[in-house]
């Protein structure tokens, strides 16, 4: 490397565009970068969702669940397999190991259900094999309120406000939860259906062949040719009741003659409130891989501009906001990560004394922290908390290569007395082989972990790549631009008043620190098996403390938010499920500090009625008073 210091410091320019070739790569994979809490980690589970309307759960365990569970048991790389047999729903959940190609997972999984297809129930939904995607879990919550009926505000939600919604870039699905929509409800009459010597089957079989709307072929002449439907669904409730179910005796029977025909809602299968008051909710999705923030602001500009038009009475607010919780930790740490970086150029020019020396150390801290969101880029790693730590961390590594470099480059020009070219080249081909050795020590302790296996591997591989291509990059930095200024910028002049300053301000603390040093360092020399056998000591008490020290996965941190889920016996309707749930929501909200409450009751693809959430919002830390 001691080449490409010589020829960087003869050729300026050669050692900017290396610099630069780097940040402009930094620069376009930070703005393409998506945000999120924690790195993407995708677990190969594989979900299979069958439904059986009106079987109980016993039914569906022995007729349904059983036998995919036999099926797809056989599938090699599974490491837990369960299921949950409710009212007219079985779900099986397959986990694999995380070695196991989730795309392969699904494939495997759905060719051993095809098989067995012809052995469920007739009247069962083909059971539907997809891939769990935590990725795209919700990120934000909007409560639609009116003093309506809930069909009107459902009605709104869906036709309007959900299409409004999942037109915004990067939203993959909205959900509809406490809505009742729109039903035409037939209310058979058991009397008046003996009387015409009639069954429910009769008249569900006129509804399925009379009110339909089939293709009836195509009519042409010698220019054209026009399509012919029969049109035979009912416009309306009126034309309805006069459908016939049964030609009798000359006489026609009539829906209307053995029912009761209206138009109303249908049956809740979902439930939601915020603070008490009945509500419908959308949920949003966000598609694989979207930047959890950028899909949220562009919600939030597409909901201002619904909030102009919508009718008088009707209220839209964001009730849960996933955002929140990313944009406060990553700012955390961004502006850590500036602090770092400010006080760490401080502390070296209290040191060096040399204003220009500290701008030329101080300047490897930007770009090699700047070139690092280039691999992350290429690498598919998100602005997350641990990428985020590790450039954290990265600034008080990335300058050390440089602060040596220049350190030594004054030193030649002031002990040796050569002028700045001479001194850049000699002094960095002089400690060229300990930087290089200190950079590959760092290195080999950070590139392993980015290859750790299991769900750690998982979320330490970004902390690895970031912490060793920085690290990397400072090396190239203080080989190539380092040299290259302080060969231009750190010529013989007179010190100004202020490095005067600094260094009668460095006198006052340092030379009591280095008393000290020097003090420990000949006891050190004089009683070097004391201090060997100190260092086996350290050692061998690694264990021990270990097990003393508190593990976790990820430590403890104020979110200002909790849920609370709520499991009710098999069986319990809905509202019973609902009224449960209010009442635990309504304790909660008399607790001080909190801000607001959100029940949802059948928040899954199943639509469990006895399965109850309560999203909790705190205030503020910065003003909670309890």
């Amino acid at each position: 490397m001691q080449w490409l210091a010589r020829i960087c410091v003869q050729r300026p320019v050669l050692a900017s565009v290396i610099v630069l070739v780097f940040v402009v790569v930094g620069l376009i994979g930070y703005t393409r970068l998506p945000v999120d809490r924690f790195p993407k980690v995708d677990f190969p589970t594989v979900a299979i969702t069958t439904r059986l309307n009106g079987a109980t759960p016993k039914e569906v365990e022995t007729q349904i669940t059983d036998k995919i569970e036999e099926a797809v048991n056989t599938v090699s790389g599974i490491d837990e397999l369960r299921s949950v047999s409710s009212e007219g729903i079985s779900q099986v959940i397959v986990v694999f190991l995380l070695e196991k190609n989730v795309d392969v997972a699904a494939q495997e999984i759905r060719d051993r259900v095809n098989r067995i297809i012809v052995d469920l129930p007739d009247d069962a939904d083909p059971p539907i094999v997809e891939k769990l995607d935590p990725d795209a879990s919700p990120i934000l919550n909007v409560a639609l309120t009116a003093d309506r009926p809930a069909r009107e505000i459902t009605e709104y939600a869906d036709k309007v406000l959900r299409r409004q919604l999942e037109s915004v870039p990067g939203v993959g699905q909205a959900t509809l939860l406490g809505g009742r929509k729109r039903q035409i409800n037939v209310w058979m009459d058991p009397v008046r259906l003996r009387s015409f010597n009639l069954t429910a089957i009769d008249v569900q079989k006129a509804l399925r062949s009379q009110n339909v709307q089939i293709p009836a072929g195509t009519v042409k002449d010698a220019a054209s040719q026009e399509g012919l439907r029969v049109l035979g669904k009912a416009a309306s409730v009126a034309e309805l009741r006069q459908m016939v179910v049964r030609e009798k005796d000359g006489g026609l029977v009539r829906l209307g003659d053995v029912a009761r025909v209206d138009d109303g809602e249908e049956e809740p299968q979902t439930a939601a409130r915020r603070n008490g008051v009945p509500s419908v909710v959308i949920s949003l999705r966000k598609q694989s891989g979207e930047n959890t923030i950028k899909v949220v602001d562009a919600v939030q500009e597409r909901l201002t501009e619904v909030k102009k038009m919508l009718p008088a009475g009707y209220s839209i607010n964001v009730v849960r906001d996933n955002s929140l919780v990313i944009r406060t930790s990553t700012h955390a740490v961004q502006e850590h990560l500036i602090l770092g970086g400010g006080f760490a150029a401080r502390i070296v020019l209290l040191f060096l004394g040399n204003t220009r020396a500290t701008v030329i150390a101080a300047l490897s801290i930007p770009t090699s922290i700047i070139a690092a969101f280039g691999v992350m880029w290429a690498q598919d790693v998100t602005l997350n908390q641990i990428s985020l730590v590790a450039l954290a961390l990265a600034v008080g590594i990335v300058i050390d290569d440089a602060i040596i470099v220049v350190e030594n480059i004054v030193h030649h020009m002031e002990e040796k007395g050569e002028n700045a070219h001479d001194a850049a080249i000699n002094g960095t081909r002089e400690i060229g082989l300990a930087v290089m050795a200190t950079t590959l020590s760092l290195l080999a302790v950070f590139v392993p972990v980015a290859f750790l296996s299991g769900i750690v591997g998982m979320f330490l591989k970004s902390f690895g790549l970031t912490m060793a291509f920085a690290i990397a990059v400072s090396l190239l930095i203080s080989f190539t631009l380092v040299p290259s200024l302080a060969a231009r910028m750190l010529g013989r002049r007179r010190k100004s008043w202020i490095e005067r300053a600094l260094d009668r301000v460095v006198n006052v603390f340092y030379r009591p620190i280095e008393a000290i040093y020097m003090i420990m360092l000949r006891f050190s020399m004089r009683h070097r098996w004391v201090i060997i056998l100190a260092c086996f000591g350290a050692l061998a008490s690694l264990p021990t403390l270990m097990g003393i020290v508190q593990k976790s996965f990820m430590p403890p941190t104020e979110e200002a938010e909790f849920i609370v889920n709520i499991r009710v016996p098999e069986g319990t309707t809905l509202a019973s499920t609902d009224l449960l749930g209010e009442r635990v929501a309504r304790s909660i909200r008399a607790l001080p500090g909190v801000e607001s409450t959100l029940l949802t009751i059948g928040d899954n693809d199943q639509r469990v009625p006895n399965l109850a959430g309560i999203y909790v919002r705190l205030t503020d830390p910065d003003t909670r008073t309890a």
